[in-house]
């Protein structure tokens, strides 16, 4: 074998969300016993956050999965515990808790960081939407709240949550009968402009029918509560409540070579890290600009292929040619939207209301939804 002693290759995973567990999987199909799999995370769950914008407005709650359970179902070792520093000569991951984790292959699935950009409006954070926007949404049942905005810091996010809270937001108002008024400020050009023309123009029509006003080529600021002022143009918005998405930093990994200003991690085509040896990274963390689950399990599995291949598995590892799909809540019926990504655009868009990819989840990943979508149906049962 490849770690040079004819034993498996010892392979860590540092983060165990979306990349980390399509990583995981990924390589028990494509290496078997030729690696073993430790998974390093203070995370005892995986719950899908895509399908948390659903909860605020009481609709069911997005699946909680055990981390313990999915380690033992797959054959990974699980250590719950956070990567504190890198030593890469060493090939040795210290941990938050004191520990020295060796390893012959390393995987960087961290996630970013979340920072608030806007001093007067409520950030969101996926992790706990529920208990974010109840009270706004309670408000607009009762007539309290009758101006809303929706923003995007200029350092761009994943924007479709934005869209679905706006959607939502208003249709809620609707049913109950409330004049809500919503506005959704973004500095795309267009809306879900990373999907291209032909969802941007379907998108852009339906937040029209659903009365939501958008304001595109802009950056907002909130000089003050109840305030958002445009720029270019000079104009502000007066506002009973501000949501905004977060800021996205890459997360803190001393020993690492960093060359993005926001700190995330640079990787090259095969999702290998530049300067290090054996090391990969995958997901949120890394400088790619866009952060969405979908892709950061093409990471994954890319980052996979080339671990096995390390491995000694006769595999040829592809390059990271990503491809995004999108579900769009908040209308009528779910819309399913893909593109492949070019800049900062979507070519080949298309936009359809009958699923495109199968299974046809949130977070569409070569191994972890169907992995996930079968232990919903045991669940079921």
């Amino acid at each position: 074998m490849s770690s040079g002693s004819g034993q498996p290759l010892k392979v860590l995973i540092a983060g165990g969300g979306v990349a980390g567990l399509e990583a995981a999987l990924a390589l028990r199909d494509l290496a078997g016993d030729r690696v073993t799999t430790a998974m390093l995370t203070p995370e005892p769950e995986f719950i899908p956050r895509p399908l948390r914008v659903r909860e605020p407005f009481a609709g069911p709650a997005a699946r909680h999965y055990a981390l313990e359970d999915i380690a033992r179902d797959i054959g990974m070792e699980l250590r719950q515990d956070a990567l504190k520093w890198l030593d890469p000569v060493g090939r040795i991951v210290h941990t938050e808790a004191g520990d020295e984790l060796t390893y012959d292959a390393l995987l960087l699935a961290l996630g970013a960081r979340l920072h608030s950009r806007f001093k007067h409006a409520l950030t969101l954070d996926d992790r706990h939407l529920d208990e974010q926007l109840h009270g706004i949404i309670q408000d607009v049942e009762a007539g309290y709240v009758h101006t809303l905005a929706f923003i995007a810091p200029g350092q761009m996010s994943w924007p479709l949550p934005l869209y679905e809270l706006a959607l939502m937001t208003a249709r809620r108002g609707y049913e109950m009968d409330e004049k809500v008024s919503v506005t959704l400020v973004t500095a795309e050009d267009a809306p879900l402009a990373v999907f291209g023309d032909a969802v941007s123009q379907a998108v852009a029509e339906l937040l029209e029918e659903n009365g939501i006003r958008v304001i595109s080529s802009t950056h907002a600021e909130t000089p003050e509560a109840g305030k958002v002022a445009l720029h270019p143009g000079g104009h502000t918005l007066d506002v009973d409540r501000i949501v905004a998405l977060p800021e996205l930093f890459g997360p803190s990994t001393p020993g690492v070579p960093k060359h993005d200003g926001h700190g995330f991690i640079s990787i090259d085509v095969h999702c290998r890290v530049p300067g290090l040896d054996r090391v990969f990274a995958a997901g949120d963390a890394t400088d790619f600009a866009v952060k969405h689950g979908g892709v950061a399990s093409q990471q994954a599995d890319v980052a996979a292929e080339g671990i096995a291949a390390l491995a000694g598995a006769q595999i040829e590892p592809s390059r990271f040619h990503p491809e995004i799909h999108g579900m769009l809540l908040g209308g009528d019926k779910p819309l399913y939207l893909s593109a492949q990504i070019t800049g900062t655009h979507g070519s080949r868009s298309t936009i359809s209301d009958e699923p495109t990819w199968s299974p046809a989840t949130k977070i569409a990943a070569k191994y972890l939804a169907p992995y996930l979508e079968a232990r919903d149906r045991v669940a079921a049962r």
